[in-house]
């Protein structure tokens, strides 16, 4: 009788833990696949991931129905670089976990993990997500070391953030990172390569805390590029100017079992070919069009388009707090020469392909993780938004802090204390 009832409770949990059941109906569907887009499509969502997509799908009893008929459905968007989950206010007086101030364990950086300081509760999370992004690349923004430690891949649902850890590698050879490792070029990549010497002599066989190393990183930060050297975890490089690139191309030949991504890449398109050639995948901000530095005098609103036009795949969204802004900055380079549908692939599945998670995110097909978009029009015009976001099958509350506050102080009465009433 006990085990019977044993039984019976863990069902009835087992049941209570699983996503609701959900048809999304009728909807004009971009699936980004190979399906293309449905119109008046129905997407059928069982245990928080697709089940079916298609027209005139019958609809199982106990599913409940959320009617798009007039909107657009998307794939959740995924933020390609930022440190989301990481950092509330960065100019902050208080601990701020995208920043490092280098020290002896790890001078190099490869051995920080940010994995230890994602913060579900960051209101960073619920910003972004009523904007339509489900997942975020997150690492750090402030390291000051050669190396920008390993990122992760998280969810901005309510729980189960990370859904990969020590996802990438961040490595800076721009302007900053010159100057972070000895204040020229010439210094940062013998600094680089003596890295990757270090670490490639291991050959694959990390140090144990007995083993005697005489090497210039720490066996912190040596044991963490082994995956790098090895082509297990994916470098991203930030390289703005022209001459930056063709050094990380070069560099990649020399080290061919790289997996390796261009960060920013403001100048590409002068190189765009040489880029494509060496397959190498590029996570842009496509805004800048004025020479802010010396390492960005060709920028251009044209570069993502370039970029797409000579084979690159391009990934879009290399913000924080304003990460809802990418889907204006990719309208902007569809505006400039980005074929529309590239331009959502560019927040969606091409970033899922970049981190090896197209497997579960990035489009709407079956057996997928469902994250999806139900938005009020184009998802890349500034003025239509998203009516209903899905994570892992559930429609979450779409509001943030900002829209409490917003709400708040729409909606003040005459009884609300004078500290809170309008001037």
């Amino acid at each position: 009788m006990k085990k019977t009832s044993l039984a019976l409770l863990t069902g009835l949990l087992s049941l209570a833990a699983q996503a609701e059941n959900v048809a999304v109906v009728g909807g004009f569907v971009h699936t980004m696949s190979a399906q293309g887009s449905v119109d008046n499509g129905t997407v059928l969502i069982r245990d928080g991931r697709i089940e079916a997509i298609g027209q005139g799908i019958e609809i199982p009893a106990h599913f409940r129905v959320i009617d798009a008929k007039g909107k657009i459905v998307t794939p959740g968007l995924i933020g390609a670089y930022t440190s989301v989950g990481l950092v509330e206010v960065g100019s902050s007086a208080g601990t701020v976990d995208a920043s490092y101030k280098p020290q002896d364990f790890s001078k190099a950086g490869s051995a920080l993990d940010v994995s230890y300081a994602i913060n579900p509760d960051n209101s960073v999370l619920d910003v972004s997500r009523i904007e339509g992004f489900t997942l975020a690349a997150t690492g750090m923004s402030s390291t000051h070391t050669l190396f920008g430690g390993q990122g992760a891949i998280i969810s901005l649902g309510d729980s189960d953030n990370l859904v990969k850890p020590k996802a990438f590698m961040s490595l800076s050879v721009n302007n900053g990172g010159a100057d972070d490792a000895g204040g020229s070029r010439a210094s940062l990549w013998p600094q680089v390569e003596n890295a990757f010497a270090e670490a490639e002599a291991l050959n694959g066989k990390a140090l144990s805390a007995k083993d005697e190393w005489h090497g210039y990183l720490s066996k912190a930060d040596v044991n963490a590029l082994i995956p790098v050297v090895t082509g297990k975890m994916l470098l991203v490089v930030d390289a703005r100017r022209a001459s930056d690139i063709r050094q990380v191309l070069a560099f990649k030949a020399r080290h061919p079992k790289l997996n390796l991504a261009l960060l920013r890449a403001t100048e590409g398109w002068r190189v765009a070919d040489e880029i494509a050639k060496a397959g190498v995948p590029v996570i842009l901000d496509p805004e800048p069009n004025l020479p802010y530095a010396f390492d960005m005098l060709a920028s251009t609103m044209a570069n993502a388009g370039r970029l797409d036009a000579a084979g690159v795949q391009v990934s879009i969204g290399v913000e924080t707090h304003n990460l809802r802004l990418a889907t204006q900055h990719a309208g902007n380079a569809v505006a400039n020469g980005l074929p529309w549908q590239d331009g959502l692939a560019a927040l969606t599945i091409n970033t899922a392909k970049l981190f090896g998670i197209d497997k579960d995110y990035g489009s709407l097909e079956k057996g997928k993780v469902a994250d999806l978009v139900i938005w009020s029009g184009d998802p890349l015009e500034a003025m239509q938004a998203p009516e209903q976001v899905l994570i892992n099958g559930e429609a979450i509350k779409m509001e943030s802090r900002q829209t409490k506050l917003r709400d708040r102080y729409l909606n003040l009465k005459r009884d609300t204390p004078y500290q809170y009433m309008r001037p």
